[in-house]
């Protein structure tokens, strides 16, 4: 079945969407012969709408299907198809499950776009012809910083998401995992987001960008110890609109000074932007202008395209996953992009390689628009020569295809083999030493499980080439990673079990027994609360897997803390239920112990003080600030000693 016009657009969109490409028309970017307008359907339209709405879903939640560029020209497309239609006039939803709705007490809308010198001037024009009708003679306007974050409210009480522009949702815990407010609570309208250098420094190579990070402190119940140490350093935070540093002016400096502006903004702003936003200063013209169910008329977002470099690629290298995911890196002529030197970028995956001839002598136009990552912009010669694999790169077998990915199925693959126990050790979280480069080491001497490794003593690193000092730290940290306790949600999660992150592995162990997993039955985990038929099959398929790898680990006596039942399930204790914040430097035991004791005596166990904390119990060398907040909100203050005779011990 032929495709017709906008059909055969969005299925050209999928095989370049992953890439960063130019601000130009679909036509130009994408080489394509579109029919004329009249020839679309309402129901290609519509298509494209669908589309849009699929990709919107995926930013929302943090795991972005299309670059920002892309889903902007999608945008625009639709724009000159139909400009009247309904996801034009609508913000962009997101959603929070299992959150308290809000409705704002004004529309909280999106922004309208300027993509070019042409566009901006046309928001002028009608700015200053509002202004001229209603005799304001002096019209000046503000830019300020474009924050890439999650845009929020804050009226002192509740922190509410956008949601729909109308109706968001309640993440005021947001403040008690360790979310700063600049400049203190209750300054309206702003955005969550990271300190850039910060981001750079520590997170970079973890999360894709820090907008997903972002995301998941609001939506996860767990993070990880890289977050939580951001949030403990204060480097993740609500940054008030009112608090951004800006430049006002009349029109003709704006569009005289606009390229300066938005480098000297982005210099003097620590945090991921992606453009500025330009607003008129006077409130009767705001007022007189209003706002469309989108967005207001009297502000727009100027966006502009990133630094961009020609460069020609030398080789593909093909990086098998845990999973088995083959991925390419093209290894490309060093080039300087917005201060560095780029020798690598991601091609995502095989089909993008195939479909797009990229191979050696390719010339590739590739963008870093603040990013730390460099992207594909696009292909302007392909190669003669593309050579996806037919074998894996790691081990020898043959690879299959599931959609544009090529996959190594084969469990003895020394790749993936490397991939799933640094996974464990990575994510076990209690034991140093485990390197990828000693990992590499340890299956090429033949020791590729963890069954193997953990029969590994101190002389039999040395045989492998260690020294005697890494010989012996690696021996003691096997025997760490064993007796020092540890959350068995995270015993779990390391076992690397498709479908069945931290979180999902916190949450199913609410419900059912880690002595259990291995005879559990999809029903079982079906009846749990965000575990659909699809994920639950592939949890069961996953443990079947590991299935003796993980009764042998058990059988070794791991320190294992098990997660605490529902507290309506739980044995009734003091703490049941209380909201509970441990703070300072504790006599008996660390923190992270005491935190753990009581999740498994029913607790809620926050990272901050707030109004629904119950209790604060405190150790050596607490601050006066954090005692003054417990007090003025009447939280119950105990000491280390009076807690452990509160629960009984």
């Amino acid at each position: 079945m032929l495709l017709n016009g906008l059909a055969y657009l969005i299925a050209a969109i999928s095989v370049v969407s992953v890439t960063s490409l130019r601000p130009s028309t679909l036509n130009d970017h994408l080489k394509l012969n579109l029919p004329a307008k009249s020839v679309y359907t309402k129901m290609d339209i519509d298509a494209l709408a669908a589309q849009l709405e699929k990709y919107n879903a995926a930013y929302r939640s943090g795991q972005p299907l299309v670059d920002d560029a892309t889903y902007d020209r999608l945008v625009e497309q639709l724009r000159i198809l139909d400009p009247q239609h309904p996801y034009l006039r609508t913000v962009e939803p997101e959603k929070f499950s299992g959150r308290k709705e809000v409705r704002h007490a004004s529309p909280m809308l999106s922004m309208d776009k300027a993509y070019t010198d042409a566009q901006l001037e046309r928001f002028i024009g009608r700015v200053l012809k509002e202004a001229q009708a209603l005799g304001i003679d002096t019209v000046l306007f503000r830019a300020t910083p474009k924050l890439d974050g999650l845009a929020a409210r804050d009226d002192g009480n509740i922190l509410a998401s956008r949601g729909n522009g109308q109706v968001g949702y309640d993440i005021t815990d947001a403040f008690e995992k360790g979310v700063v407010p600049v400049g203190g609570r209750g300054q309206g309208l702003g955005e969550i987001v990271v300190v850039n250098s910060y981001f750079d420094a520590h997170l970079a190579d973890k999360f894709v960008h820090p907008r997903n990070m972002v995301v998941g402190i609001v939506s996860s119940d767990t993070l990880n110890k890289d977050v939580l140490q951001a949030l403990a350093d204060g480097m993740v935070r609500f940054v008030p609109y009112s608090q951004l540093k800006g430049w006002e002016g009349n029109a003709q400096a704006l569009l005289v000074q606009m390229d300066t502006l938005s480098r000297q903004l982005k210099e003097e702003t620590d945090y991921p932007m992606d453009g500025l936003v330009v607003s008129t200063v006077d409130q009767r013209l705001r007022e007189h202008m209003g706002a469309t169910a989108h967005h207001y008329r009297w502000q727009v977002a100027v966006k502009r395209k990133g630094e961009t470099a020609i460069t020609q690629v030398q080789s593909i290298q093909w990086q098998v996953g845990r999973t088995g995911n083959i991925t390419p890196v093209m290894e490309v002529a060093p080039v300087l992009v917005s201060g560095a030197t780029i020798r690598r970028v991601t091609a995502h995956h095989a089909g993008m390689v195939s479909k797009l001839g990229i191979g050696p002598g390719a010339r590739i136009e590739i963008i870093r628009s603040g990013e730390v990552i460099p992207k594909l912009e696009q292909v302007l010669e392909p190669s003669g020569t593309v050579d996806v694999p037919q074998h894996c790169p790691a081990c020898g077998q043959s690879l299959t295809w599931k959609g544009d990915f090529l996959r190594c199925t084969h469990l003895n693959c020394p790749a993936q083999r490397e991939q799933r126990i640094s996974h464990w050790f990575r994510i076990l979280g209690n034991a140093d030493w485990f390197g990828i480069k000693t990992i590499q080491k340890m299956v090429a001497a033949g020791y590729d499980t963890l069954e193997k490794i953990y029969t590994l003593e101190e002389k039999d690193f040395v045989a492998m080439g260690f020294g005697p000092v890494q010989s012996r730290n690696l021996a003691q940290a096997l025997q760490t990673s064993r007796s020092k306790s540890v959350e068995d949600w995270r015993f779990l999660a390391a076992l690397g079990i498709p479908d069945l992150g931290v979180g999902d592995s916190r949450k199913l162990l609410r419900h059912i027994d880690l002595k259990q997993l291995p005879s559990v039955t999809e029903e079982s985990i079906q009846r749990i609360n965000g575990f659909g038929e699809i994920t639950s099959h592939s949890i069961v398929q996953g443990l079947a897997e590991v299935r003796e790898t993980m009764l042998h680990l058990l059988n070794m006596g791991f320190n294992l803390q098990e997660t605490a039942l529902p507290a309506e399930e739980a044995e009734a204790t003091p703490i049941s239920g209380k909201n509970i914040v441990f703070t300072g430097k504790m006599g008996q035991g660390s923190r992270e112990d005491m935190e753990a004791e009581a999740r498994r005596l029913g607790a809620n166990v926050q990272s901050a003080v707030s109004r629904t904390t119950d209790y604060l119990i405190c150790g050596e060398k607490v601050g006066a600030a954090k005692k003054s907040k417990a007090s003025q909100l009447g939280v119950q203050m105990l000491s280390e000693e009076e807690y452990y005779r509160f629960i009984g011990r």
